[in-house]
């Protein structure tokens, strides 16, 4: 049994707010590593993605959402606790196989928000915020829970091994709730992973329709490694980085069909987004940067989009300024759960910009990419990669390639203090992370453990993948 460092925060507590009885279903989907520019809906026009192009047309179009890290734990714990990650012990390096470090179970989830006020909770695909049981989504607030517990890459068919040991990487397991059920063994394993887990989650809606549900579906794709199955891929004329972006368009779009199969279109809000910029082969649009690095727009600023058909006006577009912080608020507002008080939550109630209201107006006059850089207005600060500060002016240079620090010295310089004055404050007001004093590996010998197309019952087929 597993002895625990004691670095949590006080619980806080849930209380209903009079939630009406026919409160929404809420989906949140989260892309990995997908760019700003990957669909057609923001500017692409080679990827072919007519469900997400649809789903655009049918509601809102965020411009300026933007997720709060440029990786994968951070970015997610921020989403799931409406707090930056710096606060909570989640930043820095993304969480490896084995690692003491978690999400902190004391911190406020959206999975726990919901079962507050009565829903049912469900996690389909990759979780990434501490591999170890008391860090998994069962015990963050999620009655279901189906995919793996880090990226896909963190695998033996990763050669480069674990990245801080060096050691290779033990098997990549595939869990359901508490039980490893299988591993993923090669290409063919990997090309599984998206349709299956969506499989999953359609049984999920199934299974709950008839009560309010929220299902967080965190997509293993577009990470690296790229594997598909040759169908897809010959429709993607033999580009895996369009064949994956294309897969992924044909699951949502499935999901997006099972919930006008039930008629739960008119009582559902669908949110759709990405943790942080493009990896390799992927598109940041008209902005500059990529998946990690300094944090300008291409790393941060991600595809959004809001469908709540007969709620959320056809066709809408907003340009106004939210962060993925705001997601929590905006969802306990929506369905009537109270926060706790005896924390701080970075993220404000932004739910009339996710619904697409003419009159919402950004609650974040300046936007923090964590502590290192800002935007006020049109101007934005940004702390260089060599640790110089950079500043642009978005209105006329939305690329970020013409630096204005040498011609405003004293903005930079005002700018700089108010950042500063906001890594101060987050620094004497941090919570721990959740902290194990050791670690397991989940699978080192393979047992029975099958293959995951053995578990899936699926034959031998043909791949495309990463040359």
């Amino acid at each position: 049994m597993k002895k625990w460092i004691l670095n949590f925060a006080l619980p806080g507590l849930f209380l209903a707010l009079g939630a009406e009885a026919a409160q929404p279903n809420v989906v949140l989907i989260f892309i990995d590593d997908m760019g700003y520019g990957d669909i057609g809906a923001f500017g692409n026009e080679i990827n072919q993605t007519p469900n997400l192009d649809r789903m655009a047309a049918e509601g809102n179009r965020l411009t300026h959402f933007y997720v709060s890290n440029t990786n994968c734990t951070p970015s997610r714990s921020a989403l799931m606790t409406g707090v930056y990650a710096h606060r909570i012990g989640m930043d820095g390096a993304v969480c490896f196989p084995g690692e003491r470090r978690g999400l902190n179970p004391e911190e406020t989830t959206i999975a726990e928000a919901m079962k507050s006020v009565g829903y049912k909770t469900g996690i389909f695909g990759k979780w990434h915020m501490g591999d170890q049981w008391e860090f998994l989504p069962l015990r963050q607030g999620f009655d279901e829970y189906y995919g793996i517990p880090y990226s896909n890459d963190m695998w033996p068919g990763n050669l480069k091994g674990h990245r801080h040991t060096k050691e290779p990487y033990t098997p990549l397991p595939v869990i359901q709730n508490e039980e490893i059920v299988a591993y993923v063994s090669d290409g063919m394993d990997q090309a599984l992973l998206c349709r299956s887990i969506i499989d999953r989650a359609i049984g999920f809606i199934d299974e709950n329709h008839r009560k309010p549900f929220f299902l967080y579906l965190p997509f293993v794709s577009v990470h690296r490694p790229r594997f598909v199955s040759m169908d897809i891929g010959k429709k993607a004329e033999g580009n895996i980085h369009r064949a994956v972006v294309e897969e992924i368009d044909t699951q949502v779009g499935r999901v997006l069909d099972k919930i006008r199969d039930l008629d739960l279109a008119e009582n559902t809000l669908v949110l759709f987004t990405s943790d942080n910029g493009p990896a390799g082969g992927m598109s940041a649009g008209p902005f500059r940067g990529r998946k990690g690095g300094p944090v300008y727009e291409g790393h941060n600023r991600m595809p959004t989009i809001s469908w709540w058909p007969g709620t959320i006006p056809a066709g809408n577009r907003s340009d106004q300024i939210v962060p993925s912080i705001d997601v929590l608020p905006s969802l306990a507002a929506l369905i009537g759960a109270k926060l706790p008080e005896d924390r701080t939550i970075d993220g404000r109630n932004s739910l009339d910009v996710f619904l697409g209201k003419p009159d919402a107006v950004s609650k974040h006059p300046i936007l923090f990419y964590e502590n290192d850089g800002l935007r006020r207005g049109d101007w934005k600060l940004v702390r260089g990669a060599k640790g110089k500060f950079e500043l642009y002016d978005l209105s006329a240079d939305i690329g970020e390639m013409k630096n204005l620090a040498g011609k405003f010295p004293g903005l930079v310089a005002e700018l700089e203090e108010i950042l500063n004055h906001h890594a101060r404050e987050i620094a004497e007001n941090s919570r721990e992370p959740g902290m194990l004093f050791d670690a397991e590996y989940h699978l080192i010998e393979l047992g029975d453990t099958p293959r995951y197309r053995d578990y899936l019952g699926v034959e031998d087929f043909e791949v495309l993948g990463e040359k």
